[in-house]
């Protein structure tokens, strides 16, 4: 292979690149049609171009300079000079912070996330990566991923699954000192649970996955990590078996020697089961006394206000998977069920996989201001002695990886406008001061640009050039087709949406995306209805669902959208990061009062739909925000939109535009997000300073 190819490959191997405008365009420039094809896979866009190629393009495009300049910016990078964390981030340059996530969400040529909460682990690591903050991702390898989502002539969703090649995603299977593949083994009553360890990098950090098809394990086992969220719940516990128990013996094969153990929700809580079982098997101290010292050094972040998303498992499964730990800990099985029960009393209650983790975490959080009150009255039966102001649960509200979403063409305009080193104070309000100096023109023409890029993706997906109109407003709607997020809130009274949509001199235009869980028939139902009333002819070409909906399709529309629509069942959306991203491309967002969204608005940085108030009565709620949302629309976001001045500017649009920019992208960044914990979570934990709670 010739040093160019090499020098590329050297790079792809760090998923640095992921958020990295200027060498993004290098792999891109190579071959652009090519790059999205392999959906934007650096190594697999190297193995399928010949070298007569890559020395043509190196010629034309100027290549090897380019790649020898980002190698240095790589390798500066790495070094960690003037990071955040080296001046802040104290015990953890010994010993780091192991996160431990079911899914990771870092860039869609690694299918290993489902949703939101695996992008957000994803832009987790990449925040701590930027900040130099040492943390370590502990998730499984699921080597067939989330399915893959087809919609029919009928409009069913359809489900299959395909395998990720190993030899294309920058991994690498760990060793140890004699070369051969480090294995962690879990011993349960049914046998020995066995995982290989494969690592990658994220920057300065390391995300490791563990695999369960390894020799020696039952045909069962082998496909035990095969699918994140599938099968039953025999299934579900010997996954989080996995991640938890296994996830913390993998760490001590690879000699990381965490001084936090950051649970990101209940999936991972066995990880402190399997901290206090070490505790008292190496150092000889009670359960009582090892639960307490791990406890104090382990944090956890709870991300569902919706009680059927939190895991529970039936006291016999419970035995049966997790028996020989529960010996090992020197428990009884109704000791070791106490752990997991609201009620340690009540032989009825199944054990819940977040209660363990709230009993053996000193710090834990919700993931936005409101859903720290949710969270605090879901589980002020762990504390009954406590009012439900003094659960100790808070909250941080989570954040979005800024250049992992931000358009190259608007990440060009701030770079002239906020300074060239902008992106390293991001998280500074002062930084985003500057967007007041943008011209209102120029600022919406890069608007235009990107909607009309949007409007081109959309119409290669479908294979349709009649699709959507590139100039009129369009609306995106793209998460988890769960049912109380209510997708088709808009679709209720026909004929008023005909009207809005239809309108001669002020039309409209909605794109739909995302996945109903396979079980999930109500969702599924959702998704049907979106399909159908885009086959309608009153709405054919302007309502729109997109496929298969993965960060690359997020991304797309993040960036093109003129404003992001979250219509949940308030109070009941955690937090909502996918309006966050919006934001930074110039995005608005016409939202519920729920989540991020109840402390970000202020009236004039977007729209909000509806007041904080809830009805008791489920549907009644749903009618009195489907009039709210139809009046919103109706009279300010389509006047605001559509009212230019001489030069063909929405003044009173792009105003809202700077105001969130200028009031939203710091606060909402996953850079604040960071410190934030590392304040208020990690050193208090490493026992760096003292705090009772979050």
């Amino acid at each position: 292979m010739s040093d160019l190819f090499n020098r590329l490959n050297q790079i792809a191997h760090n998923f640095w690149w992921s958020w990295q405008p200027e060498v993004m365009a290098i792999f891109r420039d190579l071959d652009p049609q090519l790059w999205t094809e392999v959906n934007h896979n650096p190594i697999l866009l190297l193995k399928r171009l010949d070298n007569d190629t890559l020395t043509r393009r190196s010629r034309e495009m100027a290549i090897e300079s380019r790649v020898l300049y980002a190698l240095r910016r790589l390798s500066e990078y790495l070094t960690g000079e003037g990071a955040y964390g080296r001046r802040h981030a104290g015990p953890l340059l010994a010993r780091p912070v192991a996160y431990f996530s079911a899914e990771f969400g870092v860039h869609e040529s690694l299918p290993v996330y489902a949703g939101g909460l695996g992008t957000l682990a994803g832009d987790h690591l990449k925040a701590a990566s930027d900040l130099g903050i040492p943390l370590v991702g502990v998730g499984l390898f699921y080597v067939e991923g989330y399915f893959r989502q087809q919609i029919d002539e009928h409009g069913h969703q359809q489900e299959f699954y395909g395998e990720t090649d190993v030899d294309l995603v920058p991994m690498r299977r760990a060793a140890g000192p004699d070369g051969k593949p480090l294995i962690v083994s879990v011993e349960t009553p049914s046998g020995i649970l066995q995982a290989g360890i494969w690592r990658t990098q994220v920057g300065r950090n390391d995300l490791v996955l563990l695999d369960s098809n390894v020799e020696g394990n039952s045909p069962e086992d082998r496909k035990l990590s095969a699918r994140l969220y599938g099968g039953d719940d025999t299934v579900r516990l010997r996954q989080e078996i996995l991640l938890g128990v296994g996830g913390l013996k993998a760490l001590r094969a690879l000699r990381l020697h965490p001084s936090v153990v950051h649970m990101n929700e209940g999936h991972s809580a066995l990880a402190g089961l399997e901290a206090i079982r070490r505790r008292i098997e190496e150092d000889g101290v009670s359960f009582a006394d090892a639960c307490r010292e791990v406890a104090i050094r382990t944090v956890f972040t709870t991300h569902t206000p919706v009680e059927a998303g939190h895991d529970r498992f039936k006291p016999e499964l419970v035995e049966a998977h997790l028996g020989s730990l529960r010996e090992s800990l020197g428990l009884s099985l109704p000791e070791l069920l106490a752990l997991g029960r609201v009620n340690p009393d009540d032989d009825e209650e199944k054990f819940c996989m977040t209660v363990l983790a709230l009993k053996t975490s000193r710090l834990a959080n919700g993931v936005s201001h409101l859903h720290g009150h949710v969270s605090r009255k879901m589980w002020q039966n762990l504390w009954p002695e406590r009012p439900e102001r003094e659960v100790p649960i808070g909250h941080i509200t989570n954040g979005v990886h800024v250049l992992s979403w931000l358009a190259p063409q608007i990440h060009r305009l701030y770079e002239r406008v906020l300074g060239p080193r902008w992106s390293h104070r991001m998280h500074d309000p002062d930084v985003w001061a500057g967007i007041d100096d943008i011209d209102d023109g120029e600022l919406w023409e890069a608007h235009q640009v990107m909607r009309s890029r949007l409007v081109d993706f959309v119409r290669r997906r479908a294979g349709d050039e009649r699709l959507l109109d590139p100039t009129a407003l369009t609306l995106g709607f793209a998460r988890r087709f769960a049912t109380y997020k209510r997708a088709t809130l808009l679709l209720g009274e026909e004929k008023r949406l005909d009207a809005i949509v239809n309108n001669p001199d002020r039309p409209l235009q909605i794109l739909f995306a995302g996945k109903a869980h396979p079980k999930d028939e109500p969702g599924k139902s959702f998704i049907k209805r979106i399909h159908d009333l885009s086959r309608d002819p009153r709405f054919a070409g302007k309502i729109a669902f997109v496929e298969d909906y993965d960060i690359g399709v997020g991304r797309a529309l993040v960036h093109g959208v003129d404003a992001w629509v979250n219509t949940p069942r308030r109070p009941m959306e955690a937090c909502g990061t996918s309006g966050q991203k919006v934001v930074l491309n110039g995005g608005l967002n016409i939202s519920i009062l729920d989540g991020w969204w109840a402390e970000a608005y202020d009236g004039t940085n977007g729209f909000a739909i509806g007041s904080e108030r809830t009805h008791a009565d489920p549907e009644m709620q749903d009618q009195r925000d489907s009039e709210a949302f139809y009046s919103v629309l109706e009279n300010e976001v389509v006047p605001a939109f559509y009212d230019r001045n001489d030069s063909g500017v929405p003044r009173a649009w792009v105003a809202r535009m700077k105001r969130a920019l200028v009031t939203l992208a710091w606060r909402f960044s996953a850079d604040r997000m960071l410190i934030d914990y590392l304040q208020r979570m990690y050193l208090p934990a490493a026992g760096a300073i003292s705090a009772d709670r979050v």
